[in-house]
């Protein structure tokens, strides 16, 4: 697929409404930042590796917080559960079990995801509607505040007008209490920038971003450096991904990845979903990260 090209006024206007947003959740509309917003640090340090519960086979599961830690890992992305009226997540007790991981390991809940959306669609399943609505509670009782929403299989909207407008307006509806929580709806899917920002921009609210897959984007040929700097401060957190390879022996040039983020200062989490695990799964991972460490630096 072609990568979208991107003239200076758009990037222009991009940065006006990245002003806008940062505002918003700034010292503008929502009060002060949360400590760890993704864009507040600027230095050559200052970010965060993760890894994704279910590429270590603890979807949904407390211990993936200890296996983070031998991971040698700062936090994990934690998915809601498997698909059912109620997910797995929204149990007290269970969170109660997450927090309580967390500080027994020192590893945090860097975010949230909604991986079921790919099976029961938030375009068209009041289900999903629910579970994405549940999860900005969860988010604050768990301390986080970004919950990816997937939009893959069932769920994709390349080429779904009709489906992209019913996400736009159920957005819009829910957008306001994500505003008053300060959490942020990270949307993943295999659009291109242009797409995405298309979306943010009906919707109209900061607390609608993009939540950006190197791995997933790249394999639909667009420029993903480019798009990295296109979005901007629209991007509330990254997943690193090479369909290829380990990292740094795969497609993704990820030197090139930092300095895309230099150029949007962006800092806070990357986490890793790998898909190549040639070393087996955890000296994959840990090899990976290890990688990671090198470009993406915890301090200056």
């Amino acid at each position: 697929m072609k990568s979208p090209h991107i003239t200076r006024r758009e990037l222009l206007a991009r940065g006006a409404r990245g002003a806008v947003a940062s505002l918003a959740f700034g010292d503008g509309l929502l009060g002060l930042a949360p400590p760890g917003s993704p864009h507040a640090k600027t230095d050559p340090g200052g970010f965060k590796l993760g890894v994704c519960d279910w590429t270590i086979g603890k979807r949904t599961d407390p211990a993936a917080l200890a296996m983070a830690k031998q991971l040698g890992l700062d936090g994990v992305q934690v998915d809601l559960g498997p698909p059912a009226d109620v997910l797995r997540l929204h149990d007290p007790g269970l969170q109660r079990q997450y927090r309580e991981a967390a500080k027994a390991s020192g590893v945090e809940i860097a975010s949230l995801a909604i991986a079921s959306l790919n099976d029961v669609p938030y375009k068209s399943d009041p289900r999903a509607e629910r579970w994405v609505a549940d999860s900005i509670d969860i988010c604050k009782a768990l301390g986080t505040r970004v919950v990816l929403l997937a939009f893959f299989a069932k769920g994709d909207l390349r080429n779904d007008a009709k489906g992209t407008d019913a996400v736009i307006q159920r957005l819009k509806q829910i957008a306001p209490k994500a505003e008053k929580s300060q959490v942020i709806l990270g949307i993943e899917s295999q659009l291109s920038a242009r797409q995405h920002m298309e979306i943010l921009d009906r919707v109209g609210s900061p607390a609608v971003q993009v939540y950006y897959d190197v791995g997933n984007s790249h394999h639909e040929r667009y420029d993903i450096y480019r798009e990295i700097r296109f979005l901007g401060k629209h991007i509330c957190e990254f997943h690193a991904k090479d369909y290829d390879d380990l990292y740094g022996k795969g497609s993704i040039n990820f030197p090139e990845v930092r300095r895309a983020m230099d150029d949007i200062s962006y800092r806070g989490w990357i986490e890793i979903e790998g898909v190549k695990l040639p070393l087996g799964l955890k000296e994959s991972i840990r090899y990976d990260a290890q990688y990671l460490r090198k470009i993406f630096p915890s301090q200056a």
